[in-house]
């Protein structure tokens, strides 16, 4: 551990804003994993809640049952159940502007990730112009013949670009990934949403006959 620690200080003061950066991708990547979770966002109680309800007496206890676990899908059904008086297009209105709100909390933080995967790299690049400095200021003050001091700028250099490249691509994966996990469950929420709104104007239709 010592010899990784002492391996990375040679990289010059890139190293801290680099540093900063695997930090931040690394909470927010396990912030995500448990955040995103299938049962986490699709609460199975709410989906079980829905699959039963027969008729605008159960809407009272599925209002309960998402009131029970806030989340964007909880909260998108609940919007549903509470305005099913409205008609069908203000109904989609609002449940539109609640998604817009809900896929922000589903996208949370992936900026953070996108920004690293950006960055990290351009900050290794700028550490291999500084550490090319360094070289080139040894050359200059010293000769071509200082091998121990131009090794050490060479040194620099490719730590910090195998350290930019070592924290941006495993950020640039991780966002991808959660960006495709966020889609797939606002996909999900459609799909259940949508089914909603055509069980409540189903059943509106039968007690208006």
């Amino acid at each position: 551990m010592k010899n990784i620690i002492a391996f990375l200080a040679k990289g010059g003061i890139t190293m801290i804003p680099l540093f900063l950066c695997s930090i931040a991708a690394l909470a927010v990547a396990i912030e995500r994993a448990l955040a995103l979770r299938r049962r986490q966002v699709i609460v199975p109680e709410v989906v079980s809640v829905l699959e039963n309800i027969k008729g605008t007496e159960d809407f009272g206890l599925a209002v309960s049952i998402c009131e029970k676990h806030n989340g964007p899908f909880a909260n998108i059904i609940r919007l549903s159940l509470e305005n099913h008086g409205l008609p069908r297009e203000e109904l989609k209105e609002a449940l539109l502007d609640q998604g817009r709100q809900e896929v922000h909390r589903l996208e949370r933080g992936l900026g953070v990730l996108e920004t690293v995967a950006g960055i990290a790299p351009l900050l290794g690049l700028l550490g291999t112009v500084l550490g090319i400095l360094k070289v080139f200021k040894v050359i200059s003050l010293m000769g071509v013949g200082q091998a121990a001091a131009l090794a050490g700028g060479i040194s620099e250099a490719l730590i910090t670009t195998i350290a930019g490249l070592f924290i941006g691509i495993p950020a640039l994966v991780a966002y991808n990934y959660f960006a495709q996990r966020s889609e797939a469950l606002v996909l999900e929420i459609e799909k259940y949403s949508n089914r909603l709104l055509n069980k409540i104007y189903a059943i509106h239709a039968v007690r208006g006959k």
